[in-house]
Order: structure tokens, then sequence, then C-alpha cells
């Protein structure tokens, strides 16, 4: 199914990329002082990826991976799914405050899938390194993002990128 609309659609992947990019750090830095926000907003993140990585096609394969990694991540496919995953890593880094561990929950949930998607063949979906990769820098880009939106938080609010507690009190 994604196949077909990126197939009508070209342009679509590439410019769902550039919105992420230039949204992605503004709403992330308003994001940092609401982390419960964040997390909510991560988890629906993580369920979308799910949804969108594990419905059912109606179609079976067999059980495998495709090992071969040959994609050019600049094709509309591969670039839908680093799109795919740069929510997810913005959203957690942001949440936690910690852009690497936004990148390593995104990236063991997308080996996660892949391996899902390998053993279980009623699914209809392929599993493929292809898809792997593209997920990782996906996560990588989703994690950038989660760095710029922290600097930006920290320069309109001092001390916002720091839990409430953590904060330096100065006397007033």
């Amino acid at each position: 199914m994604l196949s077909t609309i990126l197939a009508g659609y070209p342009w679509l992947a590439p410019a769902a990329l550039a919105a992420l990019a230039l949204l992605s750090p503004p709403i992330g830095a308003l994001l940092v002082s609401r982390p419960r926000a964040a997390w909510t907003l991560a988890a629906l993140a993580a369920l979308a990826v799910l949804v969108a990585t594990l419905s059912p096609t109606g179609r079976e394969l067999d059980a495998g991976c495709v090992l071969v990694v040959e994609a050019r991540l600049t094709a509309p496919e591969p670039l839908a799914n680093v799109v795919l995953t740069v929510p997810l890593a913005l959203l957690v880094g942001v949440a936690s405050r910690r852009p690497a561990l936004g990148a390593a929950v995104t990236i063991v949930l997308a080996l996660a899938i892949e391996a899902v998607q390998a053993l279980v063949p009623a699914l209809g979906r392929s599993c493929a390194a292809d898809d792997a990769l593209a997920n990782g820098v996906g996560a990588a880009v989703g994690a950038l993002l989660a760095v710029a939106a922290l600097a930006i938080a920290r320069r309109a609010r001092p001390g916002a990128d720091r839990p409430a507690d953590r904060r330096i009190r100065t006397p007033q």
C-alpha cells in the first residue's frame, strides 16, 4: 500500500522530511518543559510505527530476511522509512533530554519490527536490511533534531533542559 501511494506521489516523503526538519526543533523545544506530553506523543509515534509496519497485508510470504543492502535513501520508499522513525527518536530524545536514548530506542524498535516481519510470514510483510538501515538513519535524524530542540529550549529558558528538581537555584 505504501509503495502504491509513494509511486503516485513521489514528492510526499521528501516533503514530509523537510516539514519534520523545519517544524520539529521549535515544537520539540516547547515539549522540553512538558515531558509528560512528550512521552505521550512518543508512545503515539511508536504505536503509529507498529501499525504501519506490522499490520497484516493479506498476502503470505516466506519466512526470512533480505540481507542485501541496495537501497538509495533518496528513493521514495527508503526515504519514507527514514521519515517513519524521525518523530519517535525526536520525542523520546526530548522527553528524556537524552537524544542518544531516542536514537537507541528507535533503532531497537526498528530491529525488533524487522525480526517480527521475518519470523511471522502470515503478516505478509517483508524483512529487509534496507528498511532497518533507513529506520536507523531516521533515528539519527530524529536525535539530531532533538539536540536542536534542546538547544532552542536552553536558549529560550536557561535551565529548561534540566528537570525542575535539578535546576540550580540562585539567591535573589
